[in-house]
């Protein structure tokens, strides 16, 4: 079933957070924003949340942390117990390198993949742009149709349209996308 998007196109970045501000400011949900640069006040603008992607690194970094200490412990102590030059099983000091290494190598797996699963980046997917242009010169703000109808009090298309109109819209069409 095909989706229903509405794009503002705008040639300035401060219209683009103008109009990202005043639909937010009416209610409505922004369903994206295409820049061919990064705005650094467009998150906030959007009411993005910080991502989470610190903790994936955490809790893989932390599961490198224990696979190293528990597979060393288990080889030198449980295994094959040497007795080398009168150290102990179990010699801490000789653990840190590997498991330093496992941590960060667990930690940056961990977050790469956490990172292609919340995107959904895979293999083979093919790109979908809703609006033309914006990876050239052009900013782009695209608001789902459905979100126009669901928020309780949303105000209709046309009034959307006509704020956008106001913020500095050069064009603002209608487009579908799967």
């Amino acid at each position: 079933m095909p989706r229903r998007f509405l794009v503002a196109y705008f040639r300035e970045e401060e219209s683009l957070l103008t109009a990202v501000r005043a639909v937010r400011a009416m209610g409505l949900k922004v369903y994206d924003v295409f820049a061919p640069y990064p705005i650094h006040q467009l998150s906030a603008a959007m009411g993005i949340r910080k991502s989470r992607l610190p903790l994936a690194t955490l809790f893989g970094a932390l599961t490198g942390l224990l696979v190293a200490i528990g597979f060393q412990f288990y080889a030198n102590v449980l295994d094959w117990p040497l007795n080398v030059g009168g150290k102990p099983d179990n010699s801490t000091l000789a653990f840190i390198p590997i498991t330093f290494e496992l941590t960060i190598l667990f930690g940056g797996l961990i977050t790469v993949a956490a990172l292609l699963l919340r995107t959904r980046l895979f293999p083979g997917k093919q790109e979908n742009l809703l609006a033309e242009g914006v990876t050239d010169d052009v900013f782009a703000l695209v608001l789902r149709r459905s979100d126009l109808r669901v928020v309780a009090g949303a105000p209709w298309p046309t009034d959307v349209r006509k704020v956008l109109d106001a913020c500095g819209a050069d064009d603002i069409c209608e487009t579908e996308s799967q």
